[in-house]
């Protein structure tokens, strides 16, 4: 029976020996996915060394994007109150940086391989990735990225991820694929621009890609603009002109008001002498960054509803996503193979027709390879083994050119890299060579594993029910429990007095 295999059970009993004290919902949570890998097993999705619960980090992910020298590196180790990141005018660090909580006093630096091999942190087998965008990528996984460990109480429960600084003119084409992972798997990502060198026109590829590519995405209120190093705007005649040209750029890319910030660091600002235009700076610096902070303190419950809504959206683009994509080329593929076959059992009827009624050489052939039989009936019965056995050849040659088809079809479809892997494996799992083409059925998708379904998405709803009784309350009762138990005292108190 397919399953996972035992380095993947050992990795989710750590991950849940980790949350039991943390979250004991993300614990279920766990368990839930563990049962969606089942389905996934059965009808080949997920390969045996797969789950879907290693398919998304179980901490908040905060990621820091921008361009050259904006300050990124600056923030996060204001931020963290750590000199973890090197900060200056140059690219200094051209890794994508992961920063973790350590109880250790030591901070320190692990390779990128650190990553790679464990599913709790972002970049799990991030070198198989690597290395279906650029062949010999995945053996240099250790210029990619690294690891730090922080000391400071404010990285504990959360995950940060710096990046290189970003020229989408001059940017090699794996950074590039880091970089689209990391956004879709993160809770918050902060995108930095320099206000010191305004000149967002000359940036437009920069912007597309960082903005206009990510604004109309589902999720897209995880993004949050800052432009940073405002301060420098002082030594302008009108600093105002600096910022709405910035403005006008960003809307030029589709974005909405109230996704900009305008920050710049206070440990490293330009002396402001002017104390009106100081004090306007620094209450607008005050205020973006505070609303930035909130965002970052409101991953931890952020964190927890996305883990359930990824729960949910695995179970749901099972069924309503690769499922019908699957029944779509399967029955795609039966058509193409009854046709060709239909084709191929004409052709030689016509051509064993011609051969029997014209005495051709090809039926001296067969008469000639069949003799040792010594009847007639016995040349017969070859000759029908002859063309059946032609058939079946030319029968599996036409299933693997309609398999070809389909499958060039789906991957040049718009479809994830995820999607594609998954439906393709489960799609050859559906068309190995001693499967007939009279069976439909999607392998593995029966009572058993829509039951599974049906549960998993009653759980994923059940779970955010939990959350938003925890953080929210319609009724305007703080405490539904407490609630109850006085309204069940009440009762008792009513029963007794008319008892007495």
């Amino acid at each position: 029976m397919f399953g996972a295999d035992s380095q993947v059970k050992q990795r989710l009993d750590e991950l849940e020996k980790h949350l039991v004290t943390e979250s004991p919902l993300l614990v279920n949570a766990v368990e839930e996915f563990k049962k969606l890998d089942k389905v996934g097993y059965r009808m080949g999705l997920l390969a045996a060394d797969e789950s879907y619960a290693t398919q998304i980090p179980w901490w908040p992910l905060i990621s820091v994007l921008g361009t050259f020298s904006a300050g990124k590196s600056t923030f996060i180790n204001h931020y963290l109150n750590a000199s973890l990141q090197e900060t200056g005018t140059q690219a200094v660090d051209d890794k994508f940086t992961v920063i973790c909580y350590s109880a250790e006093q030591q901070a320190r630096v692990l390779p990128g391989i650190s990553l790679e091999a464990d599913p709790r942190f972002p970049f799990y087998h991030m070198a198989d990735v690597l290395e279906q965008v650029t062949p010999g990528a995945s053996d240099r996984i250790n210029t990619y990225m690294q690891m730090k460990t922080c000391t400071d109480i404010k990285s504990k429960g959360r995950i940060f991820i710096d990046s290189p600084g970003f020229d989408a003119d001059d940017q090699r084409t794996e950074t590039l694929k880091i970089t689209d992972y990391i956004i879709d798997l993160s809770d918050l990502v902060l995108i930095f621009f320099d206000a010191r060198h305004p000149e967002p026109g000359a940036m437009r590829d920069t912007l597309k890609h960082l903005v206009a590519d990510k604004i109309y995405q589902k999720n897209a209120d995880k993004f949050v603009y800052i432009l940073n190093q405002i301060d420098a705007a002082v030594r302008e005649d009108n600093p105002e002109d600096v910022i709405a040209s910035w403005q006008r750029a960003l809307a030029a890319e589709g974005l909405t008001a109230g996704k900009f910030y305008t920050i710049y660091n206070p440990d490293a600002a330009v002396v402001i002498e002017d104390d009106v235009v100081r004090n306007r700076f620094e209450q607008k610096r005050d205020i973006d960054l505070n609303a930035i902070n909130d965002r970052i303190e409101q991953m931890n419950i952020d964190r927890v509803y996305r883990i359930i809504g990824a729960l949910d959206k695995s179970a749901r683009e099972i069924e309503h996503e690769k499922l019908p994509m699957l029944v779509s080329m399967i029955s795609n593929w039966r058509r193409a193979v009854l046709s060709m076959d239909a084709i191929i059992i004409v052709t030689l009827c016509i051509i064993a027709g011609v051969a029997w009624v014209m005495d051709s050489f090809i039926a001296e052939m067969i008469a000639a390879f069949s003799g040792w039989m010594g009847s007639s009936t016995g040349n017969q019965i070859t000759g029908i083994l002859v063309l059946f056995m032609l058939f079946l050849s030319f029968h599996y040659v036409s299933r693997n050119i309609a398999i070809n088809r389909q499958l060039k079809k789906l991957m040049n479809g718009n479809y994830s890299d995820e999607f594609k892997v998954s439906v393709k494996r489960a799609f050859e799992k559906n068309t190995i060579f001693f499967r007939s083409i009279f069976r439909p059925q999607v392998v593995g998708w029966g009572y058993f594993s829509k039951r599974i379904i049906k549960k998993v998405k009653n759980q994923a709803d059940s779970f955010i029910q939990k959350l938003n009784d925890q953080y929210a309350m319609p009724s305007g009762s703080t405490n539904l429990k407490t609630e109850d138990k006085a309204q069940e005292n009440v009762s008792v108190e009513t029963r007794n007095a008319d008892v007495a």
